[in-house]
């Protein structure tokens, strides 16, 4: 990510105005590698928005996970690709946005199928019909740790091309 610097967020909050406790990118990336949950949210059709946990994996910098190209969650991102995707813990707090892209089998990281079953205990058929695949690159994080909230509040941007 190009830009750091502090989440635009109303001033009753106090967030600092200078860069003292941000959050290194590292740690946003730890706690992205580490998650067993990932909560995708995407927007239905007619604007109300639809949340769901998937299992999923960061490499490469990007949160990869797969979901039936049938459901609810995968239409609405083949129709509104942009997403928002957030961990579980209120507490160690990552928020990623982004555009999704639907991925084939050959586009997926090599270590993709070992890295899924280490972490799940499950192998994944990459071949499955069943399974689409999707990659969410960030545009924009955001992170803060809830204990020392507002000093680690930290954005993570890409800068515009």
């Amino acid at each position: 990510m190009d830009v750091v610097d502090r989440p635009s967020i109303v001033e009753g909050y106090g967030i600092a105005d200078d860069g003292e406790g941000m959050l290194p990118f590292s740690w946003v990336e730890d706690q992205l590698a580490a998650a067993h949950n990932y909560w995708v949210c995407s927007t239905r059709a007619d604007g109300r928005p639809h949340a769901m946990p998937v299992w999923g994996l960061w490499v490469d910098g990007a949160v990869w996970f797969s979901t039936d190209p049938a459901s609810l969650k995968a239409r609405n991102l083949a129709a509104r690709p942009e997403v928002v995707v957030h961990l579980e813990s209120g507490d160690e707090v990552v928020v990623v946005e982004g555009v999704v892209s639907r991925v084939g089998e050959a586009e997926l990281p090599a270590r993709f199928v070992d890295l899924y079953e280490e972490k799940y205990s499950h192998r994944i058929d990459t071949s499955d019909p069943a399974f689409g695949f999707y990659r969410v690159p960030p545009d924009r994080v955001l992170a803060w740790q809830e204990s020392d909230f507002p000093r680690s509040a930290t954005r993570f941007s890409r800068s515009a091309p």
